[in-house]
């Protein structure tokens, strides 16, 4: 409560932050156990998120035990604490909101009320799977010189589930790159930013000219943001939208996809979730089956954090 200020020019050999911290006092904290070697701890759960201070410690957001030079995170869950039995952590689990629970109960960092998509992660990541041929699949393309992103969707016809499945992510690269690589995962139609972001590229129009050229099937998807946002969000909700945890990327940038605090949505690593929006709101009507599929996919991804240690 007393900000950095209030111990500006002291020195400690040990402090212990039993709070998630700001940024300016944790590194205020660091300046005063750096002329006698100290050391600063931090133990909380990590209720705000992928907040400044938890990113210096998971800089891609990736939420697993590591050390790092001289940084170390570990974990605890509620499998962690003896004296919690099954039937208390299944009461306490009912009573806490659905954004909070992977916090509360695994350290994984959540959004809270500034999350875009307030879904618990374990609701919505599926182990993957053979997509089957008779499922309709699309895509969705979100441009740009730094990150061309991709991210493919496949619907059960007998559930409505769409399934995340594929994603491509790759930056400083020309359209023909992209569109082989994209062509690569089989025949499959899919919608495109209607305006391209970085300076290599032309307006989306033209764009998708070129990549029309280079032999895929696209069209312009539709860009309203606040609609398309809330009906994403809806389907997830609903349980109709399932992500592939191979998918690395599309996990990084969801647990970073949030808005500031006045409200607006902040741009920054947000390639995928544009190319999810696209393909919600406008691909799924253009979905077919597939000419040559392939199921190439991504590495399995990662979980938790609550202590953080820096010496």
């Amino acid at each position: 409560d007393q900000r950095r200020e209030a111990f500006q020019g002291s020195e400690q050999d040990v402090i212990w932050l039993d709070e998630e911290p700001p940024l300016d006092v944790y590194t205020e904290c660091l300046l005063r156990t750096m002329t006698n070697n100290g050391m600063t701890m931090l133990t909380f759960t990590p209720l705000m998120g992928m907040s400044e201070t938890v990113l210096s410690f998971l800089p891609n957001g990736e939420v697993h035990e590591h050390s790092s030079g001289s940084k170390y995170v570990g974990m605890a869950t509620w499998d962690d604490v003896p004296h919690l039995t099954k039937t208390q952590k299944e009461e306490l689990w009912a009573s806490i909101p659905p954004f909070q629970r992977d916090a509360r109960s695994k350290g994984v960092p959540q959004l809270g009320a500034g999350a875009i998509y307030p879904v618990p992660e374990s609701e919505l990541v599926v182990p993957e799977f053979p997509i089957p041929e008779h499922w309709k699949r699309c895509f969705g393309m979100d441009v740009g010189w730094n990150r061309t992103a991709v991210v493919w969707g496949a619907t059960n016809p007998d559930s409505g589930v769409t399934f995340l499945y594929n994603e491509y992510y790759r930056g400083q690269a020309e359209p023909i790159l992209h569109a082989e690589a994209i062509k690569s995962r089989g025949e499959i139609p899919g919608v495109i930013d209607p305006a391209s972001r970085g300076r290599a590229q032309t307006d989306g129009q033209q764009l998708l000219g070129m990549y029309r050229k280079h032999g895929l099937d696209i069209t312009l998807a539709n860009n309203a943001v606040e609609s398309g946002l809330y009906t994403v969000w809806q389907l997830m909700s609903e349980s109709r939208i399932k992500v592939f945890a191979s998918l690395r990327n599309w996990l990084n940038e969801f647990r970073l996809y949030r808005r500031d605090e006045k409200g607006r949505v902040v741009k920054d690593n947000d390639h995928l979730m544009d190319a999810t929006r696209y393909l919600v709101v406008s691909g799924l009507s253009r979905a077919a089956l597939p000419g040559k599929a392939s199921h190439k996919q991504g590495s399995m991804f990662a979980m938790p954090v609550v202590n953080f240690f820096k010496r």
